[in-house]
């Protein structure tokens, strides 16, 4: 584990012996723990698992979240070559289906709905997945606090892209009733946001970066329209920060400089992507080094890593300072289809999500697979819809769904070429099982593809293995209340040197039967803290890696008292008492997070037809590969595209 040991009498302060809710435990058990041992059960439908128990409901788990104990230990023998060793036989579970899919998350759900719109409502489809829910990244964490429910994602959040929806994309959105233009305007109408108002952005300098605690508000630009927002030289005067710093930012922000003279708008575009935002501000604006602290987190929440490893064409797409002066004609950037200012991708304006992210696109999607499940049929309803697991998997529904289950092996009945049957062996409560299928979608990450299809060409397994996912943290703290917040006047505030780079008082959305907008700073909330571990300096793909061993060595408990820690250094001097405040804490840990998207810092630029993901979703034999690994894209919309063109892939091959 991360090395923290603990200091008994600060740890009595930030109150980690305090009795809060870290239930990740499910009945009495923990859900999926440990590896193989001797079986169990001698077929599936005779046994008794998890999530056929009355009262199984992972969303009201808190503690660790995102990758739990007992999701990835028998993946990483598999990886490290020891799976096999003492694997044993597998139990023939003597079913067969049309379509096995690994992967119970948007593109695994989205496959599913696809296939069997494509074909019938009777195709038998068994959807596995290793992790004690569905959904993937799009999960959903439940609080209660004051007999309040409290709702936040624990993962994905927006239904927003970079990218115009494709058809089929956008008619699967609209057949699960999902309209975020209507969506937003409703829930503008029926929240009552007043309640935030006032409060202020802010920044805190920690004393480990900045060389002293100190938070200032007020920050200029961070809301737009806000009413007493300080000006640069106002804000910056406040910092900890050295005049020659100030004075960078200041003109870094404000000024207007044309910094490549004589250069087309073309040819700073094509400078700029071969720079990192960081050489931007030393070499080409000449900051002084103090400056790069300020800013070296600001892009930590979409790529993952630092303004180190960014390209500074992205940062001039997202509208970072430094270029106002530049006269740099609007279009896309080197992120693939990134395109900045909203130029050539036109889509309705709308600010909406659901309060528990993507969580309910997936619920929708399981809901329509598996009516039992679930009450409602509408997008207002389904955050609030009551969800029975133990129907998830009944012999008698064509779709099902199975938790907690480690898929091992993918292999075909022989030869590939000709096969009508495809093998997949997984993992359930220390068992290994054996079932069969027409077809199987691989909705699972590229990553461990091929170590489940050891038949694959060796260069789609290269292929497979090049994207390095990204490592987040997405921590919800419930606090049963936000005086301090309010006392300082702040809502959202960014912690550039900190464990977790930003603290924000969420702001629950409003929708169908759940009203969760705190009335008054007395009521319990949910913050929202954020990590993206990675180590500054290397390629962004060595940036991830270092940030996937942080997280898988890194305890509960060290969590817990960085996160008790950062708050009461924050909010302190606005009253907040860590030991009395908090109610609970849930961290959703995501060491393999979100897709990685070609850095053009550090990747070739491919020609078209051989970017390791298009090399890499290639459909073998009955087998098709579909998640947003295989677009390099990380939205929910590609996630449904690549399903699209796996199940097409699957369903043209049975044609022909």
């Amino acid at each position: 584990m991360q090395n923290d040991a603990p200091n008994f009498g600060r740890d009595r302060e930030l109150g980690m012996h305090r009795p809060i809710s870290r239930r990740d435990f499910l009945n009495g058990v923990a859900i999926g723990l440990g590896v193989l041992g001797p079986g169990l059960v001698g077929s599936v439908e005779g046994a008794q698992f998890a999530q056929d128990s009355p009262g199984y409901y992972p969303p009201a788990l808190t503690g660790m979240r995102g990758s739990h104990p007992g999701s990835f230990e028998v993946a990483h023998l598999l990886r490290d070559g020891n799976f096999w060793k003492a694997a044993g036989q597998p139990v023939d579970t003597r079913e067969t289906y049309d379509l096995i899919i690994v992967g119970g998350g948007i593109s695994g759900l989205a496959a599913a709905y696809f296939y069997r719109a494509r074909t019938s409502p009777s195709a038998r489809i068994l959807i596995l997945d290793n992790h004690d829910d569905f959904g993937g990244h799009a999960k959903r964490n439940e609080f209660r606090a004051q007999d309040r429910l409290l709702i936040a994602n624990g993962g994905t959040l927006a239904i927003e892209s970079p990218f115009p929806y494709s058809k089929e994309a956008r008619g699967l959105m609209d057949e699960l009733g999902i309209d975020p233009v209507k969506l937003s305007a409703e829930a503008g109408k029926a929240a009552d946001h007043h309640v935030f108002d006032g409060l202020q952005p802010a920044i805190f300098f920690d004393q480990e970066t900045f060389g002293v605690d100190r938070l200032v508000a007020g920050v200029p630009g961070r809301r737009r329209g806000a009413q007493g927002l300080l000006s640069w030289t106002e804000f910056l005067a406040k910092t900890p920060l050295s005049p020659q710093a100030q004075s960078d930012i200041v003109r870094l922000e404000e000024a207007k400089v044309e910094y490549m003279p004589g250069l087309s708008s073309d040819a700073k575009k094509d400078r700029l992507s071969r720079m990192s935002y960081k050489d931007f501000l030393m070499n080409v604006v000449k900051v002084h080094p103090d400056v790069i602290p300020f800013y070296q987190v600001r892009t930590h929440g979409l790529f993952g890593v630092g303004i180190d490893a960014v390209n500074a064409l992205d940062c001039w797409g997202m509208n970072y300072p430094g270029f106002q002066g530049m006269n740099i004609a609007p279009g896309a950037t080197m992120r693939m289809g990134f395109t900045p200012r909203g130029e050539a991708t036109p889509k309705p304006e709308y600010f909406f999500h659901f309060p528990d992210g993507n969580a309910s696109i997936a619920r929708m999607l399981v809901r329509s697979l598996i009516p039992a499940t679930s009450s409602g049929h509408t997008a207002e309803d389904i955050v609030t819809a009551k969800f029975d697991y133990s129907r998830l998997d009944k012999s008698d529904s064509p779709v099902r769904i199975r938790l907690s289950s480690t898929v091992v092996r993918a292999r075909h009945a022989g030869d590939p070429s000709s096969a009508k049957e495809v093998e997949v062996a997984y993992v359930r409560d220390k068992q290994l099982y054996n079932v069969r299928a027409k077809s199987v979608v691989m909705a699972c990450w590229n990553m461990m593809i091929p170590d489940l299809c050891v038949e694959l060409p060796e260069k789609q397994k290269e292929a497979l293995k090049y994207g390095v996912k990204i490592p987040l943290v997405y921590t919800t703290v419930a606090v049963r209340n936000w005086t301090s917040f309010k006392k300082l006047g702040i809502r959202n505030i960014s912690t550039p040197g900190m464990y977790h780079y930003g603290v924000n008082l969420e702001e629950p959305t409003t929708i169908g039967d759940y009203h969760a907008v705190p009335q008054s700073p007395e009521d319990p909330a949910l913050l929202r803290m954020t990590r993206t571990p990675c180590k500054p300096g290397l390629s962004e793909r060595d940036q991830h890696r270092a940030g996937h061993v942080d997280l898988f060595t890194t305890s509960f408990e060290t969590f817990e008292r960085k996160i008790r820690d950062q708050l009461v250094r924050v909010l302190g001097a606005g009253g907040f008492d860590p030991a009395r405040d908090i109610a609970a804490i849930t961290v959703n840990r995501w060491p393999h997070g979100y897709a990685y998207e070609y850095n053009y810092l550090f990747d070739p630029e491919w020609p078209d037809g051989q970017q390791p993901c298009q090399i890499a979703r290639q459909r073998f034999g009955r087998i098709a590969i579909a998640n947003s690994d295989a677009a390099a894209a990380a939205y929910t919309d590609q996630a449904m595209d690549q399903a699209y063109r796996a199940i097409s892939e699957l369903i043209g091959r049975q044609a022909s």
